[in-house]
């Protein structure tokens, strides 16, 4: 097994990606919106939008998650958030997913995103 720790800062890594031999476990970090000043709508875009990027660097896709957690600042904001992710998530390919009300570190941030996502080894390794 080697584990490998992606964009390390002094709190936590952007992904960490656990190679199992036949198969890789891509752990992204919670991501929120550079841009926090956007409604809840353009955050969830922009986080979606970063998550697409990450999970890119290692040869996976949107397609490769298997769990999420949703963070949301305000409970209100669920159906808005959803409306995003429903365009953003592929049919057939939905993950397990929990959403949850939570105070976020940042008054500005309305939305935080985590999630894990698993490939086969073959793919590009860092």
């Amino acid at each position: 097994m080697n584990i490998i720790r992606h964009d390390m800062g002094p709190r936590f890594s952007e992904m960490v990606t656990v190679d199992l031999g036949a198969a890789r476990l891509l752990y992204l970090s919670g991501q929120v919106a550079e841009n926090s000043s956007l409604d809840i709508t353009g955050q969830t875009r922009e986080i979606l939008h970063h998550i697409d990027r990450l999970l890119a660097t290692q040869g996976a896709t949107k397609q490769d998650l298997v769990s999420v957690t949703i963070y949301l600042r305000t409970v209100g904001d669920y159906a808005a958030m959803n409306s995003v992710w429903d365009e953003w998530v592929p049919a057939g390919h939905t993950p397990a997913r929990a959403t949850v009300g939570a105070k976020l570190i940042d008054s500005e941030y309305r939305v935080e995103i985590q999630a894990t996502a698993a490939i086969a080894a073959t793919g590009p390794v860092p």
